[in-house]
């Protein structure tokens, strides 16, 4: 996916470039600055004193040497003084012109740390939403594959408020899955039974046609087929293209905004039958702002339902209820209750 949160070291993160959170020195030091130098070797400290420096906001960019990447970009981030010193858009361009260096090399793929949140104490939260904010401007405007790296979770901090509103929204919808467990298949077939029920109702209730056990008309093997074929005959790559369409945006805003790449959305523009991840698909209904039941419908054309047994389908339903739209946001939020991503 374009923007993708992890945790990990890193120095071990073998993509195009990574980011150092650096001194205006550059002349190493402690923390992520500190372990990207040890990992590089000694050449990248001869390299970067050759750069003369870097003043706060700005970046500038090396060989990676022993890493797995291929360049190190060095941005220097402020040191926090409450905020009214202009930090808030010196940590900005940091991210702005590491990206511009990395699309100017023609990186891929790049990783950053979360800038100036150790020893220069910026507030986590304060810090996460602008690193959040530049790199999802940069990416509705460019391909590239960026990971913010996270090596702890001390590291990465959403608000408290909206962690608390989604736990508490946990805690009032979670099922037990010892109590109450269902696969997702066992809800699928729960759902075309209900569907099913539903069309027999309006079916012919001469006795012949009636279930004696439960009252129901019983519907004979062509009327159930042709029920299927007309509730099935849409499938989720065309309902997805449909609402598109419908909307009047076009494929590149909404793959960007579902955080999904390019290459994925082509192969499911050209496969009528493409079957997605269920993160893909409930990336694509959050792209398209499609309220709940929507939402539902979309996922079902996929194959996958929404459930009160699983804490990631809760989360995601949050979001929904509360017609809160933003990826990023949802995906901090899915990364800080340890659930899987939404994207491609």
């Amino acid at each position: 996916m374009p923007l993708e949160i992890v945790r990990n070291d890193i120095t071990q993160m073998a993509c195009d470039a990574i980011v150092n959170a650096a001194n205006s020195r550059l002349a190493g030091g402690g923390g992520v600055d500190g372990a990207i130098h040890a990992a590089a070797g000694p050449e990248l400290l001869e390299a970067c004193r050759k750069l003369g420096g870097c003043p706060t906001g700005e970046a500038k960019i090396t060989p990676g040497f022993k890493l797995p990447a291929s360049y190190v970009i060095h941005t220097v981030g402020p040191v926090w003084q409450g905020g009214g010193a202009g930090e808030a858009e010196l940590l900005a361009a940091c991210y702005r012109n590491s990206l511009a260096l990395a699309r100017d090399h023609e990186c891929r793929s790049v990783a950053f740390p979360m800038i100036s949140t150790g020893v220069y104490g910026y507030p986590k939260e304060e810090a996460l939403e602008i690193a959040v904010r530049e790199i999802s401007h940069f990416l509705l405007e460019h391909d590239m594959l960026v990971y913010l790296v996270v090596f702890d979770r001390r590291g990465f901090q959403i608000s408290q408020k909206l962690f608390g509103d989604i736990a508490e929204y946990i805690d009032e919808n979670y099922v037990d899955l010892h109590a109450h467990e269902r696969s997702e298949s066992q809800i699928m077939a729960t759902i075309a039974a209900e569907m099913a029920a539903d069309y027999h109702v309006g079916a012919s209730h001469s006795p012949a046609n009636m279930a004696p056990s439960v009252g129901l008309p019983m519907p004979s093997a062509q009327k159930l087929e042709d029920y299927l074929k007309e509730a099935l005959d849409e499938s989720f790559s065309q309902m997805l293209l449909r609402i598109i369409d419908e909307k009047g945006i076009s494929d590149a805003a909404c793959y960007k905004r579902a955080n999904i790449d390019r290459k994925l959305f082509s192969k499911i523009r050209s496969d009528v039958h493409y079957k997605p991840k269920k993160t893909t698909a409930l990336a694509f209904a959050i792209a398209l702002e499609l309220p709940l039941e929507e939402a539902a419908e979309l996922l079902m054309k996929a194959g996958y339902a929404l459930s009160h047994s699983n804490k990631f389908d809760i989360i995601i339903e949050y979001f929904l209820k509360k017609r809160r739209y933003d990826i990023f946001e949802i995906n901090e939020a899915l990364f800080a209750f340890d659930q899987p991503l939404l994207g491609g």
